[in-house]
């Protein structure tokens, strides 16, 4: 008769069985969690910059050449807001324009004295014209003076019509006033808040006077009966700079933008586009491009 394992050996059986399995046992590395996947670099956006100019250099069409160009070589996107000079100038001062295009020089230097400009570059220039009805009421054809023209048109009480906007071409017509000693009031003098192409038209409607830079009235001329009557002045010279906005003032600009834009109107290349601009329509350029010139000897 067999005899039956005691309980203490069954029991060390199964310790060793339990050992033997355990070594025998293949421990399954746990896999590494998969790194997390880093999103590809986005397309950079392109930067969008924001020029504060004149009415003229829009009106005259000479933005939609210039930005289109920009545009292309730059990668920027201009947003252009076109106003008078003053306005530009105070949207530069409060930060809200990264670049200016502008023709009031005196206004300028007052906003780079104050810090607010971090440089100042000339560009172009072309003049202001007097023009008026063929009829010529006040009979101001010929005369050499703007301040002889204006003297005329107060004494006659023709119908003068001005922008009334701060624009450089408003700033240019109150200092004729001054210089002859007149304060223009009264049912004859028109002021319409508008820019000059709105002006011109203002102007033609009523067969009246009025100051306008030889740009945009030429842009203009198809849709006018207004003819040149007072030119030449060396006071009527319209000079234009670039502005960059001093980002010590307003870190937000976008400065190199700004910087771009201002190298782009004073290259070689795109100074010769606006010396040509207006060539195929009019025979003649409606800017002159000055770039690196003496600003006191433009005209002469």
């Amino acid at each position: 008769m067999n005899k039956i394992p005691s309980k203490k050996y069954i029991y060390s059986i199964l310790f060793l069985i339990a050992i033997i399995l355990n070594a025998c046992t293949v421990t399954t590395p746990t896999a590494p969690e998969p790194p997390t996947e880093v999103p590809a670099a986005a397309e950079p956006q392109v930067s969008e910059l924001i020029l504060a100019t004149t009415t003229s250099t829009r009106d005259s069409g000479l933005l939609d050449v210039l930005i289109p160009l920009f545009e292309k070589q730059s990668g920027y996107t201009v947003k252009t807001v076109a106003v008078g000079t003053g306005e530009a100038l105070k949207m530069g001062e409060e930060g809200n324009a990264d670049v200016l295009l502008v023709h009031a020089p005196a206004s300028e230097l007052e906003l780079m004295d104050k810090g607010f400009g971090l440089s100042r570059d000339l560009v172009m220039h072309n003049d202001f014209i007097i023009v008026g009805s063929a009829d010529d009421p006040a009979g101001i054809k010929g005369l050499t003076t703007a301040k002889e023209a204006l003297t005329k048109i107060a004494e006659t009480q023709s119908i003068f019509v001005s922008r009334g906007d701060d624009s450089g071409t408003h700033k240019k017509e109150l200092a004729i006033w001054k210089s002859a000693e007149i304060t223009p009031e009264g049912g004859w003098y028109i002021e319409t808040g508008q820019g000059m192409g709105d002006t011109l038209r203002v102007a033609n409607e009523k067969s009246g006077y009025t100051l306008t830079d030889r740009a945009t009235y030429l842009a203009q001329l198809d849709s006018l009966d207004l003819v040149i009557l007072v030119e030449g002045d060396k006071s009527l010279l319209n000079i234009y700079h670039v502005i960059v906005v001093n980002p010590e003032k307003w870190p937000e600009v976008n400065v190199e933008g700004a910087k771009a834009f201002a190298a782009f109107l004073v290259s070689d290349e795109i100074q010769k586009v606006i010396g040509q601009f207006g060539m195929d329509k009019f025979g003649q350029p409606l800017f002159f491009p000055d770039a690196g010139k003496d600003e006191n000897n433009l005209g002469s």
